[in-house]
């Protein structure tokens, strides 16, 4: 008898154990209802961690716990013990200024991060002899605007010392940061024709082995792709990080469609931009409650009403007749 009595204490002290999970001590067990299957405890988030490096070289570092961009690139510059505002922009899985490979709006669980920070402070003086320069603007989302693409055969392009990857800083001594691209673009294009002016641009730090390339940016039908079709973590400007499946061919494609009319009418490019577009488009019956619903979100763009009807175009009566 006193064996027995032994064994139930044991039984009431000890943690009951379920598939090889004790229960927090103090937490009742309350018994599940005849016929009734008791639910699951929600799964534990799973902890995020991510490698990364400087582009120009550095030791690997392990990064978690941010929820947007400009968190990253605060933890990025903790663990190289830098300034966050040293870092221009991020690739991933490569090192190179690949703008195929730009950090957006969508981190792959797997990828490798790579910060392309301040390189050398350069300044060029422009002659606008036509109305667009043949530059394509994006940012960073943290301040700093560059340059994602130039355009064969533009003004720009036959200035040599002007790069993709390069942040423009100033514009004729007026400072720049901070402005988002589409400000940036905005400026751009209403400079006057015949006035020559001045960019004060700062190119990405450089490895050895990439010292002297000048490189270009294509399109491609994979641009602004940085997932492989597994988990990503979603970086939002407002709320937080969220983890999701990544996209379908569908809305890839969708967002891509956005991001070359971004291009054709705005000269940016921003595939966070365009998979919010996309978000919205899929929710509007008609032209006129997307441009409302764009409007109320994203007003500060002005865009105009034809941009519009094209993105709810591609969204909803895409082509190929593809849902």
């Amino acid at each position: 008898m006193r064996r027995a009595g032994r064994r139930g204490r044991q039984a009431q002290e000890g943690s009951p154990m379920e598939n090889g999970v004790g229960q927090e001590p103090g937490t009742p067990e309350l018994p599940a209802a005849e016929g009734v299957v008791a639910p699951r405890p929600p799964r534990a988030r799973p902890r995020l961690v991510f490698h990364t490096q400087l582009a120009h070289g550095s030791p690997t570092g392990r990064i978690e716990g941010f929820t947007n961009v400009k968190e990253l690139y605060v933890k990025i510059a903790e663990v190289f013990s830098i300034s966050p505002t040293e870092i221009l922009f991020c690739t991933l899985n490569t090192h190179k200024v690949d703008m195929q490979k730009l950090l957006g709006g969508q981190i792959g669980l797997e990828d490798f991060i790579f910060a392309h920070v301040r390189g050398e402070t350069k300044e060029v003086e422009v002659t606008k002899t036509e109305d667009a320069l043949g530059l394509t603007i994006t940012d960073n989302g943290a301040g700093y605007a560059f340059i994602k693409r130039i355009k064969e055969g533009s003004i720009i392009n036959r200035i040599q010392t002007v790069c993709v990857g390069d942040s423009i800083e100033a514009i004729n001594d007026h400072t720049i940061v901070g402005c988002r691209h589409y400000e940036v673009a905005r400026m751009l294009r209403e400079l006057p024709r015949a006035q020559p002016f001045t960019l004060r641009l700062v190119q990405p730090k450089k490895a050895f082995d990439m010292i002297g390339q000048r490189t270009r940016s294509s399109k491609s039908p994979g641009e602004g792709r940085v997932t492989s079709g597994k988990e990503t973590l979603r970086l939002r400007a407002q709320g937080p990080a969220t983890l999701e499946e990544g996209p379908s061919p569908f809305e890839e494609e969708a967002a891509r469609q956005v991001d070359d009319l971004l291009e054709s009418y705005m000269g940016i490019r921003d595939s966070e931009l365009a998979s919010t577009m996309v978000e919205a488009a899929k929710e509007s019956p008609s032209v006129a409650q997307l441009a409302r619903g764009l409007d109320s979100v994203l007003g500060e763009f002005a865009f105009p009403q034809e941009f519009v009807a094209e993105v709810w175009a591609a969204v909803c009566h895409p082509r190929g007749g593809q849902e």
